[in-house]
């Protein structure tokens, strides 16, 4: 079962988006992403070859980044911890142009205090961060906090979505 992936140009910068036939593994982002794509399906899809393809993440996420899409309708073939999964679907909750804390995601999954940081780590795993919208979850206070791709990109993603924390 080979990987295909679509290369798309954005104004932030390249995106490229792997899928294999049971849906999105990754969605890589900036000038590292080709690096990235490669050792992550070295490490979690070992010995599959890889072709470059049109695919259907690919025209969802042109779709996205024009305007004219606010959610995703992918399968997602991600590897990840049971409780990785739990915070990435609790990230596909969250609604387009809407926010919430690394402590809110870890109430709404109902987690004891102190879990933020946990979710905050799951988040930074995520290996599709525009499709599951990680860039949707702040730090305490409405802060930027972190992202996998940088922070330009989650500027420029919560911008997208008429979102910048003020």
């Amino acid at each position: 079962m080979a990987i295909a992936y679509t290369v798309i140009e954005s104004p932030a910068g390249l995106i490229l988006a792997a899928a294999s036939e049971r849906g999105l593994v990754m969605a890589a982002l900036g000038p590292e992403a080709p690096g990235h794509l490669k050792a992550y399906l070295e490490q979690r899809f070992p010995g599959q070859p890889l072709e470059k393809a049109d695919t259907e993440a690919g025209r969802q996420i042109r779709e996205y980044l024009a305007g004219t899409r606010r959610e995703f309708d992918l399968s997602l073939d991600l590897k990840g911890t049971d409780f990785q999964w739990r915070v990435w679907r609790a990230l596909r909750d969250i609604p387009f142009g809407q926010t919430a804390t690394y402590g809110e995601v870890a109430r709404r999954l109902g987690l004891g205090r102190g879990a933020a940081r946990a979710v905050g780590g799951a988040c930074g795993a995520n290996p599709a961060p525009l499709v599951v919208p990680c860039h949707r979850v702040l730090a305490a206070g409405g802060r930027l906090g972190g992202y996998s791709g940088g922070l330009p990109w989650k500027t420029w993603l919560l911008a997208l979505e008429g979102r910048l924390p003020g």
